[in-house]
């Protein structure tokens, strides 16, 4: 509960979050990141003032649109008991993503041209430029695929942003984590993939570059670097965004 009303009451943790509409874990990400001024109460406890609380909540509606900031209390909030493999700093990775305003975004010719490389580099059939929120794994661009996003449960990428370089599948049929997914069983039946993540603000990995094919295979090394090194314009380029 609030202290005894005044005029700026303070709050704790659990009731900054609840006015914020976020869980309490992002709400300390929050705090501890400077986005909220907090102090330390004598027991180690973090108090912040409502008045902070208010500003921030008038900055994120002014800054995202609206239909996403509807969405910051879903799927930019971690799942609970995931069927991923999720970071420690899932939730931190999430707010990052949803600074970027890339979610939902338009096409763009800087992305294309970076998911197109790597199918023409790598001799890949498919690329794509994924982002990872907690509910789907959407794509920012794409080649060779026609769907537009994935649950996030069934994500190859998921496992790569928890990667520092290359995740690789040389043949997702005989890889126990994936012979059953639907992506490989079904449509665009992928046998091989490879990416690596795509980092934002402070490193975090928000999706990845990553190839595709129907048939198991194997890169080169100087088919990795150059997926790699694609992979970094990509990051250069959402660290732009947010």
């Amino acid at each position: 509960m609030m202290t005894r009303p005044d005029d700026d009451p303070i709050l704790t943790t659990r009731e900054a979050a609840r006015l914020l509409g976020v869980a309490v874990s992002t709400a300390q990400v929050w705090m501890e990141g400077g986005a909220l001024p907090t102090w330390k109460t004598p027991g180690g406890h973090r108090r912040v003032r409502l008045s902070a609380v208010t500003q921030l909540m008038r900055q994120r509606e002014a800054s995202l649109p609206t239909a996403q900031a509807e969405r910051l209390s879903g799927e930019f909030l971690p799942t609970q008991s995931p069927a991923y493999p999720v970071a420690s700093n899932e939730a931190q990775r999430l707010t990052a993503l949803a600074a970027t305003k890339l979610m939902d975004s338009a096409e763009e010719e800087v992305f294309d041209r970076l998911t197109w490389l790597a199918s023409h580099v790598t001799e890949c059939p498919m690329a794509l430029l994924t982002l990872l929120s907690g509910r789907r794994q959407w794509f920012k661009s794409r080649i060779g695929i026609e769907r537009r996003q994935t649950p996030r449960e069934v994500a190859f990428c998921s496992y790569t942003i928890m990667q520092d370089g290359a995740f690789v599948v040389e043949d997702a049929g005989a890889d126990p984590r994936f012979a059953a997914n639907p992506l490989v069983t079904g449509a665009p039946h992928i046998r091989f993939y490879a990416g690596y993540p795509v980092r934002g603000a402070n490193g975090l990995a928000l999706g990845s570059l990553c190839v595709l094919d129907r048939e198991p295979r194997r890169l080169r090394e100087r088919e990795l670097r150059a997926l790699r090194e694609l992979a970094a314009i990509a990051s250069d380029e959402v660290r732009r965004r947010g």
